[in-house]
C-alpha cells in the first residue's frame, strides 16, 4: 500500500468526521493497549481523548489538524497534529523549552488488520508534506514506553529525546517516550 495505491485516500478531516474517528479509536485502542493499560484506564482514556466533545475541542479550540485514511471509501486510520506554541507543547513537561518550527503528532492509528502495509508511513508522509511548507523543523510525539509502535517510529526516522510521565487525572499516568524527527526546512 502506498500513496500510489488508487484504493487508498488520505484526506483532511473535519467536524463531520468526529464519529468516524471515535469509532476507529474504539476498534484500535483495545488491541493496541490491551497488554499495557488496565481496562479501567483504557476506558477512561478513550473517553478523555475520543468522546465527541473532546474531539470537537481538539479540532475547534486546540486547532489540531486531523486526517482520515480510507481504502475504497472505508475508514481504516486517522491521525492528528498541531504546531507547538505558546511556550509549551501539548502534554510537554512543565518548563520544557519549545523551539520554533516544532509540531506535535498527537495521534496516528491504523486498524489492526491494516497495519504493516505502509499506511502509517503514508500518513506520516501526508503530515510532513502539510507542515514542512509551514516552516516545520521537527515533528515530535509521545509514545507509551511499552508500546511496540516505538519501533515503527524509529524506522520512520524518530529518535527518543526524553522520557515523560504525564498526569491525565483519576490517578492515571501516561508513561511515555518523547520522540522527534528532524525535518528539512525548505
Amino acid at each position: 500500500m502506498s500513496m500510489d495505491d488508487p484504493t487508498l485516500s488520505i484526506r483532511f478531516a473535519d467536524l463531520e468526521d468526529i464519529n468516524t474517528i471515535g469509532y476507529l479509536a474504539q476498534q484500535v485502542w483495545p488491541k493496541a493497549y490491551k497488554d499495557i493499560l488496565a481496562p479501567a484506564q483504557l476506558a477512561y482514556m478513550l473517553n478523555l481523548f475520543y468522546s465527541p466533545a473532546s474531539l470537537r475541542q481538539q479540532i475547534v479550540a486546540e486547532k489540531h489538524s486531523f486526517l482520515v485514511a480510507e481504502e475504497e471509501d472505508e475508514p481504516i486510520g486517522f491521525a492528528s497534529w498541531s504546531k507547538v506554541g505558546g511556550g509549551r507543547a501539548d502534554g510537554a513537561a512543565r518548563g520544557a523549552r519549545v523551539e520554533a518550527g516544532v509540531y506535535k503528532l498527537h495521534k496516528l492509528y491504523v486498524l489492526p488488520g491494516r497495519q504493516g502495509k505502509g499506511l502509517g508511513k503514508a500518513i506520516l508522509g501526508f503530515i510532513v508534506e502539510d507542515i514542512v511548507p509551514q516552516g516545520a523543523r521537527a515533528l515530535q510525539l509521545n509514545v507509551n514506553r511499552h508500546n511496540k509502535a516505538k519501533q515503527f517510529y524509529e524506522k520512520m526516522g524518530f529518535a527518543v529525546i526524553r522520557e515523560e510521565d504525564v498526569d491525565i487525572g483519576q490517578n492515571y499516568w501516561m508513561n511515555d517516550y518523547v520522540m522527534e524527527m528532524k525535518l528539512g526546512v525548505r
